[in-house]
């Protein structure tokens, strides 16, 4: 399976988080999966701490180098497709970085882990249960 971490469950991840659902967990640590960081995510964790909305115990970009740079983690960049993508999209979500997402999700065939509701109004496939 071909994951795509939404920036809430990478965090949760990150701090064992319980709302996690025990398969959803094991998922996304099963080595048999390619699991994704969306460098999305990152940018909206360091837009978030600079405005105080979060204060991660070290820098997003750190955070999220820890799992790059050991492997457990593939960066996802943004391509011009991902942002061609997004133009189809529905209005669904108010959230550009959910909506970006969801369109890079789409684009590159990977599931979705999120437990955002909105998420699952869009084509794209979904793991939270």
């Amino acid at each position: 399976m071909r994951l795509l971490l939404d920036t809430h469950v990478f965090l949760w991840l990150d701090s064992a988080d319980a709302r996690i659902p025990a398969g959803v967990r094991e998922a996304c640590e099963d080595g048999r999966n390619e699991v994704f960081l969306s460098l999305v995510s990152v940018w909206e964790m360091q837009i978030k701490t600079a405005l105080d909305k979060m204060r991660p115990p070290i820098s997003p970009v750190a955070l999220a180098e820890v799992y790059l740079d050991n492997g457990t983690l593939k960066a996802l960049p943004v391509a011009l497709a991902h942002i061609r993508e997004l133009g189809v999209l529905p209005a669904s979500h108010g959230d550009p970085f959910d909506r970006m997402l969801v369109a890079q999700a789409r684009y590159e065939g990977l599931t979705l882990v999120s437990a955002d509701r909105v998420t699952g109004e869009y084509p794209v496939d979904v793991l939270w249960e």
